[in-house]
């Protein structure tokens, strides 16, 4: 009996390596916790954007140009809705009839929210003046219409009798235009001037004379 034999060298097993064991991590509960907390907390500030963004309210807004001067009107104001309102002060819609009827202390621009402090309950008149009142006909009017800041020169007429036929004593003064009124139904407007006090007696006494006449120096 014959037995076959294989030439050459017998194979060698190699090292077999033995497996990796995975170490797990562990937790450690005060870092867990703190995971837990700034979820929360980004959960709870996206909550309050939220609602802060949801939040509106009805605001007093401007519907067209007003100048500074210019008694308010419903129809210069129009309510909008505005969210959030962060950093400002407009005035709600709520007080509509308080602002009616004051004036504007600095010009309005259509499209910006009205504030409290844009408006005065008092004339426009500046150190050393005083208002007065003048009852002109139309056709005394110098321009169609006047609006406050415009700039006028009152001019003495010569009187009615002979005894004043020379323009020699013919005085001036300069005014400034706080608001003016047409009257309803009468070819008369009334307007309201700012006046240096030492002016103001002259003039009222010619205008009781209906010895006037104005004059638009300068249109605001």
């Amino acid at each position: 009996m014959s037995v076959a034999t294989r030439n050459g060298p017998s194979p060698v097993d190699a090292p077999v390596a033995p497996p990796k064991v995975v170490r797990q991590r562990r937790v450690r509960p005060g870092l867990l916790g703190l995971a837990v907390l700034l979820i929360a907390l980004g959960g709870l500030g996206s909550a309050f954007a939220v609602t802060s963004v949801r939040a509106t309210g009805s605001y007093l807004a401007i519907a067209r140009t007003v100048e500074v001067g210019s008694v308010l009107s419903a129809s210069d104001l129009v309510s909008v809705q505005v969210a959030g309102g962060q950093g400002l002060d407009p005035l709600p819609a709520g007080r509509l009839a308080e602002v009616v009827g004051m004036r504007a202390a600095v010009s309005l621009a259509p499209g910006t929210l009205l504030t409290m402090a844009q408006l005065t309950d008092k004339p426009l008149l500046g150190p050393g003046q005083q208002q007065i009142a003048l009852g002109l006909r139309t056709a005394q009017v110098p321009a169609p219409k006047l609006r406050p800041g415009d700039q006028i020169l009152l001019v003495s007429t010569p009187r009615d009798d002979n005894s004043s036929n020379s323009s020699s004593g013919t005085t001036r003064f300069t005014a400034t235009v706080t608001d003016a009124v047409s009257t309803d139904g009468r070819d008369e407007v009334v307007v309201y001037l700012a006046l240096a006090v030492r002016d103001v007696p002259a003039v009222v006494a010619l205008a009781a004379q209906d010895r006037i006449a104005v004059v638009l120096t300068k249109a605001a």
